[in-house]
Formats: structure tokens, C-alpha cells, sequence
């Protein structure tokens, strides 16, 4: 397998490090614009299987020389230059694996990659992505689907939660800013409910969950749950779904009076006679004070919870992963469970275990069990209950 990987961030490197010690992977062409912070990490790594370059993405042609010389390209990049990736992918004959949701544009550009044999396997990652496969694993459980929630987390652990919002950085920060300011899509009773970014962290839309070892956090509704509906085809039989972030209790309420203040707002503000904007300026400043020490852990959690009829029973499915920070190897739980499942989704279609070409969705295309196997290889377990309901 020879596999070219777009972006070793925070989440490449624990990509590049799996691509690394699989047997099956025979070179692995690794490129970013930071070439210095790359070839740092690719020397702590002791191999012959990597090539470090310098790309800029933006470059089409370098980044279509490059794909001429694999198979798959896995791309862990910032949103806004997915797209193009994606074109280049399906114009050289590359398979295309990322972890971000997927485009509007995937749909056509899918198939056009399908007439080509080509397979685009966006939303493999964490959130999306261990999820969307354990929520399509779990539902096709059931003869009759009635609820499906969606969880996830990326929290330090306890002891590492030592600043006033009890957070730190283990994802792009300016994407989880973003997040914080946008609406949600989710369902009670039967009936569609959109809430804007300003009731997001309202307490009237604040759960408490059990997450076992970790005791009870907040959950609160974010993204769109309902588009997932048709896709796992539980649409006619849903009453109640909603995807959701964790974080340890009293995040909302902090981050409900930045949103009702405007402190993420996008459109600058004059500061002094110079244009600022509020968002940009929270990340600046916060971005520096919430990073992990080399010592701290963070903790990556799942929890796909779905209720519905089983052999004329009501039953609840739980499927529920908790991952920590490995202190040896310094890749926090955030890093290896995204970039780990974004390396195990290219080795397995290009292994044969994916065979379907064009546009792929978790929550179907990607073998559940082979995922958790892999997974579990890994040191990342998922365990599963059920329960009457």
C-alpha cells in the first residue's frame, strides 16, 4: 500500500504513526507546509517507509504529482481546502479518506469517482465517523428504531481540568469556537426542533449523562442529527434524536454569556481604530493558557445510545468507548482515535474490506466489526450493553 498523507497536525501524527506500523503499508509520502515541524516528528518515528515534503496544497500540481505516486490519500487539512483536495483525488485516480463532514459537492463529485473506481470516505474520524459506524451498527439491531442519541467528548481528564472552563485544546481550536456558535437540528416527540447558536448553551437545553467512571457531565445539542435519519433509513420510525458534546459541568454556562455577549461573533469591531474580530481575538488570547502539558491526559468518549423494538421488546443499545492520552508515545486520546480511524478506513479499501466505490457514509460503508477489531489493536475498546427499556 502506498498512501499519501495531506496535513500532519495534531491528528496526522497519530495517522502517520499507524500508517507507519502497519506491515501492510509499504510507503507513506508525508506532506505539510511546516516542513521543519515535520521532518521532526517523522525522525522520532525510525523508519524508511516515510517521505517528508513540503507542499502547500494550493499548489494543484505538486499535490498531483504527488498523488500519481499512490494509491489513497488520506487529507487532514482545514476545511476550506478539502474540496479541491478531493477534485485532484478523483482526477488522478487517488482514493480519497478524511474526517471532516461531508460537502455538499461530495454528492456529484462521488459520482464521477464512482466511474472511476475511485472511493471518497469522508466522516472518518471520531465525531464524525466511530460514531456514525457504531450508530448504524446499533440501529440495524432493532426491527424498530425509536430514539438515537449521539455523544461525544474531548475533555481533559480530571485531574488535567485546572483552568476556569475546565477545557483544553485537542482539536483545531478555531473549529471548536466555530461550533460554538452555530445552530443544531434535533427531534423530540416526533417533531423537528432548530435551535440557534444563542440558545445552544441555554439550560433549558442542558442534559445531565452518566458516562460511568467519569460520573455526570453536560451534554448540549450540536450539528444536525436529522440528517442522518434518511441515511440510516430510520426516518418513518424516529421520535427522538440529537447529537450532542460532553464537557465537565458548567461549560455551557460560561460559554452561553460569550455567545449572548458577542465575544464569537465573526465580523470585526473597531478596537482602537483597527478591526478585530471578537472570535478571533477569544482564540488568540485563550488558545496560549489551554494546552496540555506533556504529563496531562485528555480523554476522547463516545456514547451511542438507541431505544426502539426488539422481537416485539423495547430495548436500549449502548455503545460506549472511552480512550486516554498514551503518556509513552505523548498522542492524546483525541489524535489517536481521529487519526487512527482515518488511517485504518484507507488501509481497509485498499485492502479489499471496502469494495464499494463512489461516495461512502460510516454508517454503512465501513464494517463496524472490522473497525472495532482494528480498533482494539490499537488499545481503543468499545463496549456495548442492553437493557430493557
Amino acid at each position: 500500500m502506498k498512501i499519501l498523507l495531506l496535513g500532519v497536525g495534531l491528528q496526522g501524527k497519530a495517522a502517520l504513526q499507524d500508517l507507519v506500523n502497519s506491515p501492510a503499508v509499504t510507503q507513506v509520502i508525508a506532506a505539510d507546509v511546516n516542513y521543519d515541524d515535520l521532518s521532526t516528528y517523522v525522525e522520532t518515528l525510525k523508519t524508511n517507509k516515510v517521505t517528508a515534503i513540503q507542499l502547500d496544497v494550493r499548489d494543484k500540481a505538486q499535490v498531483a504529482e504527488q498523488m500519481q505516486l499512490v494509491q489513497a490519500a488520506i487529507i487532514l487539512l482545514p476545511t476550506e481546502l478539502r474540496l479541491e483536495v478531493a477534485r485532484l483525488a478523483v482526477e488522478n485516480g487517488v482514493h480519497f479518506i478524511e474526517t471532516s463532514y461531508i460537502l455538499p459537492e461530495f454528492v456529484q463529485l462521488g459520482e464521477e469517482a464512482e466511474a472511476r473506481g475511485i472511493a471518497l470516505l469522508p466522516e472518518c474520524g471520531l465525531d464524525p465517523g466511530i460514531d456514525l459506524v457504531l450508530a448504524g451498527r446499533a440501529t440495524r439491531e432493532f426491527d424498530e428504531v425509536h430514539e438515537l442519541h449521539a455523544y461525544g467528548t474531548g475533555v481533559p481528564e480530571p485531574k488535567a481540568a485546572d483552568n476556569p472552563i475546565k477545557y483544553k485544546i485537542s482539536w483545531i481550536f478555531a473549529g471548536v469556537l466555530g461550533a460554538y456558535n452555530r445552530p443544531a437540528r434535533l427531534m423530540k416527540g416526533g417533531k423537528i426542533i432548530d435551535i440557534t447558536a444563542s440558545e445552544m448553551f441555554s439550560q433549558a437545553y442542558i442534559n445531565t449523562v452518566d458516562m460511568g467512571d467519569l460520573g455526570d457531565m453536560e451534554a448540549y445539542y450540536n450539528g444536525d442529527a436529522i440528517q442522518y435519519l434518511d441515511i440510516l433509513q430510520i426516518g418513518d420510525t424516529v421520535t427522538d434524536t440529537g447529537r450532542y458534546s460532553l464537557r465537565w459541568p458548567g461549560h455551557a454556562a460560561f460559554w452561553k454569556k460569550m455567545v449572548d455577549l458577542g465575544f464569537l461573533e465573526d465580523e470585526p469591531i473597531l478596537v482602537d481604530g483597527k478591526e478585530v474580530s471578537p472570535r478571533q481575538f477569544v482564540h488568540d488570547l485563550l488558545a496560549p493558557q489551554l494546552q496540555y502539558l506533556p504529563t496531562e491526559r485528555d480523554i476522547a468518549g463516545l456514547r451511542i445510545e438507541v431505544v426502539g423494538l426488539k422481537k416485539g421488546k423495547s430495548k436500549r443499545v449502548i455503545y460506549q468507548m472511552i480512550d486516554r492520552r498514551d503518556l509513552e508515545t505523548g498522542l492524546l486520546a483525541m489524535q489517536r482515535t481521529v487519526g487512527y480511524t482515518a488511517s485504518i478506513g484507507a488501509q481497509m479499501i485498499l485492502s479489499g474490506q471496502i469494495t464499494k466505490r463512489g461516495l461512502l457514509t460510516p454508517t454503512r460503508d465501513i464494517p463496524a466489526d472490522i473497525l472495532i477489531e482494528e480498533l482494539e489493536k490499537r488499545g481503543v475498546t468499545i463496549q456495548r450493553t442492553e437493557s430493557d427499556a
